[in-house]
């Protein structure tokens, strides 16, 4: 059974990315999930100086391997001023510090949600620029407008846009079953 690891760039208890990444996954049969909490794997700020007094903290090393042990990887990014959320980022650092190629070339299901019209494209962007040259192999992308109006009760509402998913959620099952 493939198995897949979804979480968001995101540490709010009340994550609408979270949400979506769940959303995701619940829509995959026949698949082994693992939905991770970045909350989970609290770290201090990175910082060179940090690094070489004190190594690299375990909860990178813990979150690297659940990354290295999946078949593919749904990750819903928060957007702040347009780029990453600051917890994301700071995962993302320290995970890179011990391997450059931390996507390991996993298939990946990007996702972005907002309460506004654009729906995180921002950081999708931002992601799409710079995850291939960290091992990242996005094979499916899906952004979210105006999630309070575009999802409830833990599912989309708009056909449109649920349309539109179900075609990237293809691509992503077929990516992972290669």
């Amino acid at each position: 059974m493939k198995k897949i690891l979804a979480f968001a760039g995101s540490n709010s208890k009340q994550s609408i990315n979270k949400q979506l990444a769940e959303f995701a996954v619940n829509s995959i049969d026949n698949v082994e999930v693992t939905v991770l909490d970045l909350n989970d794997f609290e770290l201090p700020i990175y910082g060179v100086d940090l690094e070489n007094e004190i190594g690299i903290p375990d909860n990178a090393h813990r979150f690297l391997n659940y990354i290295l042990e999946t078949d593919g990887i749904v990750l819903a990014l928060a957007e702040h001023n347009g780029n990453y959320a600051t917890v994301f980022k700071n995962i993302f650092d320290w995970m890179s510090r011990i391997n450059g190629k931390l996507w390991s070339d996993k298939p990946m299901f990007l996702m972005a949600t907002s309460p506004g019209g654009r729906g995180g494209a921002s950081v999708l962007e931002v992601a799409k620029g710079r995850f291939p040259y960290m091992g990242g192999n996005i094979v499916a992308e899906f952004s979210l407008p105006f999630f309070n109006d575009n999802f409830s009760e833990g599912n989309i509402t708009n056909q449109e846009i649920v349309s539109n998913f179900n075609t990237q959620l293809d691509t992503f099952k077929k990516a992972i079953n290669k």
